[in-house]
């Protein structure tokens, strides 16, 4: 009876280990955009305070978030950026767009089937209503223009930003990335691995399009900006995610992110194994009875 009970036991417990690595092994995103609103969400357009949703540029539709300009008239370099309302540091972003409809009038012939996604941004809060872009990165979406030619997405620019890049330096604005071209309407599916300022790795469709490190405030394009956020070769480790409106009409339906950042600590409940960078104050732990 006593091997009885020792062996049960130590069943118990492999089973107890085996459903704590389980749940330490399970992958928890976060649904940035929740199918339903953008109330979780801040815009910050060109020529407008923080808040004003010009044109009810941003709007849900269908499931997705939509870009549109039809209650604008000429675009007037009405550049815009819906952010998320937190900042992040280390993490893996995913996000599917498309592009649609025609440029708006007035929109400059390089925006034309273009947009991204901003990261490692300034706060819009910071912007003053005249500053153009956010300091930050971007992903840039490029869309084929079905001329048999080749137009690459997932490359970088880097507003207000330098980075390395092949080991070197780098402060060329826009650097073009390995992928495909993606002609028509077709929804791309862009994911960004991003660990502070060490590596920052774009992925198109499930390929490796590009990576680089060590963006840092540097650099031209952002204009009227506060110059008390402008730290001249700053590293940029984390920052606010912005989806871009550029002109261009576009859709999209998927914003998720799993954060790489955590309890690194196999005792804690919320202690997870693909953390890659460590955060103690985020550990919870059981209560003393």
């Amino acid at each position: 009876m006593t091997r009885f009970l020792h062996t049960l036991f130590l069943i118990l417990l492999v089973s107890i280990a085996a459903s704590a690595q389980k749940q330490a092994s399970k992958k928890e995103w976060i649904k940035l955009f929740n199918g339903r609103d953008i109330r979780d969400w801040m815009v910050k357009i060109h020529h407008h305070d923080e808040g004003v949703n010009f044109g009810n540029t941003f709007r849900v539709k269908d499931g997705a978030i939509q870009v549109r300009y039809d209650q604008y008239g000429d675009f007037n370099d009405q550049f815009g950026h819906l952010y998320y309302k937190q900042p992040f540091s280390y993490y893996h972003l995913v996000i599917e767009y498309r592009f649609v409809g025609d440029l708006q009038k007035g929109a400059p012939d390089y925006t034309l089937r273009n947009s991204g996604v901003m990261f490692h941004s300034q706060d819009p809060r910071t912007m003053p209503k005249e500053q153009d872009w956010p300091i930050s990165i971007e992903m840039q979406f490029l869309g084929g223009l079905s001329d048999g030619k080749p137009r690459t997405t997932g490359n970088m620019c880097s507003p207000g930003t330098i980075i390395t890049y092949n080991g070197k330096v780098d402060d060329r604005h826009c650097i073009n990335s390995s992928s495909k071209t993606y002609d028509g309407d077709q929804w791309v599916r862009a994911e960004l691995i991003v660990l502070g300022d060490s590596l920052i790795k774009h992925v198109i469709n499930g390929e490796l399009v590009m990576q680089y490190s060590e963006p840092r405030i540097a650099g031209g394009v952002v204009h009227n900006y506060d110059p008390t956020v402008w730290q001249e070769g700053k590293l940029l480790s984390e920052g606010y995610i912005a989806l871009q409106s550029e002109g261009q009409p576009i859709d999209f339906r998927k914003v998720e992110l799993l954060p790489l950042k955590g309890c690194m600590d196999p005792k804690a409940l919320n202690y997870k194994d693909y953390y890659l960078k460590s955060d103690p104050s985020a550990c919870r732990y059981k209560s003393a009875k």
